[in-house]
């Protein structure tokens, strides 16, 4: 049997909350961090809500020398990796260097850095662009700099597969814990809301034009007409059990049971997307019946395609109305290779408490749909979580988590 692997420590800066603690208790209150942008002027844009982390002050956290070579988006990994790291009681100085990995999603890297260094390329000339550029702007740089600064030099990686990537690297991370590391840093922590990355978003023509925070990101509803972006993530701390459980004696926030990824068909082909059989792998990894789970994290695209895919795929694998479905990235708006991450954070954190958080603002699902959205904090025994996750271009990742107390 394969060794089991578990998460012992969360870091997290999210929209509407920042640390791990904050976003939870701001998610069960159901507060909204999405809000028109303040880190640039939008008012030119057709989109102008996003969710921004709040009261993030690098300086606070992060020695001076890194501020001049890290994007803003690195430095909120930086300090969600420390947070993780001090949650899970892991001193880096005292593991050997070798035996710990750091594996991260990216989908975009430093945007706001890269466009701040061309800027000066255009108006000043190349003397005047930055030497950090050469890296800051690349899509390992969390992977990178999270290593550096706590001298983990085993193997590592970086999944670029969008929305998906957050949960295809914890599962990267999972291998390399099986392969014998002590310990991996994974998950995601993205943002790119700067003028540049908006263009670039704006150009898939999924994001919400609606400037009324409550009603521009509605999965799963009959208005729904796009999403909300946003900035953030959470960063894991992933161990063997046995050498967890040795290190420290409390438990640990639960296992990463299973996992399952496909890719869809091109949309011409005449062939089915296949989240269904990510869902299906992901269940069998973990041994697992569709009766076992008791609640399941939706990827919640918020168009109505994409959301039929996801409401099929759900009723097909579990039956109308046959799992607790929850959107909590409704308060947060989606956020790229830090959405999955978030929402593996989210679904830790509930079969912890036992509670499923709501999915806001949505109300009643479309009844097309038949699925069991969860609309309110609802207070249930957890067992098992599903996390779903898809990224542009057709990328689906599914993993099954499983609370501590729960066991074969």
């Amino acid at each position: 049997m394969s060794a089991r692997v578990v998460v012992t420590g969360l870091g997290v800066a999210a929209p509407n909350g920042l640390g791990t603690r904050a976003y939870w208790e701001a998610t069960l209150r159901g507060r909204s961090g999405i809000a028109p942008l303040k880190r640039f002027d939008a008012r030119g844009y057709p989109a102008r809500l996003a969710g921004e982390v709040p009261g993030f002050e690098p300086a606070e956290h992060l020695p001076g020398r890194l501020l001049p070579q890290t994007d803003h988006m690195t430095r909120m990994a930086l300090v969600a990796a420390d947070w993780a790291l001090a949650d899970a009681r892991a001193d880096p100085e005292r593991l050997a260097e070798f035996s710990m990995g750091v594996v991260t999603a990216s989908s975009s890297g430093g945007f706001e850095f890269g466009q701040r260094e061309l800027e000066k390329l255009w108006s000043k000339g190349s003397r005047y662009v930055s030497s950090y550029q050469s890296f800051a702007w690349f899509y390992a740089v969390n992977t990178g700099q999270i290593s550096i600064r706590n001298g983990m030099r085993g193997p590592s990686g970086v999944l670029v597969s969008d929305q998906a990537g957050g949960l295809d690297a914890v599962a990267q991370a999972r291998r390399l814990v099986r392969d014998g590391l002590a310990l991996v840093v994974s998950g995601g922590v993205d943002g790119s809301l700067c003028p540049w990355g908006w263009v670039a978003q704006l150009s898939t023509g999924r994001l919400s034009t609606g400037d009324d925070p409550r009603s521009a990101y509605l999965p799963f509803s009959a208005a729904a007409r796009g999403y909300v972006p946003g900035e953030g993530g959470a960063i894991l701390v992933l161990e063997e059990e046995g050498a967890a459980a040795r290190r420290r004696p409390d438990a640990p926030y639960g296992e990463i049971a299973g996992y399952g990824a496909t890719f869809d068909p091109h949309p011409d082909s005449g062939r089915p997307p296949r989240l269904r059989d990510a869902i299906e792998i992901a269940l069998g990894d973990a041994g697992l019946d569709p009766s076992d789970v008791d609640v399941l994290f939706a990827d919640a695209a918020g168009l109505p395609d994409p959301d039929r895919v996801e409401a099929e795929a759900i009723r097909d694998v579990f039956g109308p109305r046959g799992v607790p479905v929850t959107a909590p990235k409704t308060m947060t708006g989606r956020l790229y290779s830090g959405g999955a991450a978030l929402d593996l954070a989210a679904a830790l954190l509930s079969l912890n408490e036992g509670v499923v958080p709501p999915t806001v603002n949505v109300g009643r699902p479309a009844p097309e749909y038949a699925i069991d959205l969860v609309v309110r904090p609802r207070p249930a025994p957890l067992r098992v979580a599903l996390v779903l996750a898809r990224g542009h271009g057709g990328f689906n990742a599914a993993m099954v988590v499983r609370a501590p107390h729960a066991r074969d």
